[in-house]
């Protein structure tokens, strides 16, 4: 009887510590964003990032080297929102815009985590394909100023309607976007 309850309560310790050991892992920290190259191209409209001005996104899932990469935040946003999308994201990076000193094309290093990024929605800005974006700022000071000078809302990750980026067309007072 005895050999009974200690087979248990090894087969317990063992199940113990190997949930333990999933949660070690699962705490790793995440990938750091990676730049845009010259030949990184959007998930969804599958044309070269460097083609397309504002704020881009990148998303990096499990099992992959590369990320996936977005023309715009509201395409990255889409995505993590897409039931239809993989699950198995481990970071997602959105250009920093107050780190960005030109807003048509972030500099290198201008990345914030995008769960963590107050976003502008709502304000004359415009993505890369023209429809409305969602301008992300590393801190709420930062998006205010923005809100202040091109109008708009000042929001976090999980504030942003599902409406705003899965919305059809942009308002017909868009600014036309060419070449793409």
């Amino acid at each position: 009887m005895i050999g009974w309850h200690r087979r248990r309560f090894v087969r317990t310790v063992v199940l113990l510590a190997a949930v333990a050991g999933c949660d070690r892992r699962s705490a790793l920290p995440p990938p750091p964003p990676v730049e845009v190259s010259s030949d990184a191209t959007g998930h969804y409209c599958g044309m070269r990032l460097i083609d397309h001005e504002g704020p881009k996104g990148q998303i990096h899932l499990a099992g992959r080297s590369e990320p996936v990469w977005f023309s715009s935040v509201r395409d990255t946003i889409v995505f993590l929102r897409s039931p239809e999308e993989p699950r198995a994201i481990v970071a997602a990076y959105v250009n920093d815009m107050s780190r960005a000193a030109d807003a048509r094309q972030p500099e290198r290093g201008a990345w914030v985590e995008a769960k963590l990024a107050w976003f502008v929605i709502d304000s004359e800005a415009r993505g890369g394909m023209g429809a409305p974006e969602a301008v992300p700022f590393s801190s709420s000071a930062a998006a205010e100023a923005f809100r202040a000078t091109r109008g708009g809302r000042v929001v976090r990750f999980d504030d942003i309607p599902d409406s705003y980026v899965l919305g059809s067309t942009p308002p017909a007072d868009a600014p036309a976007h060419t070449g793409h």
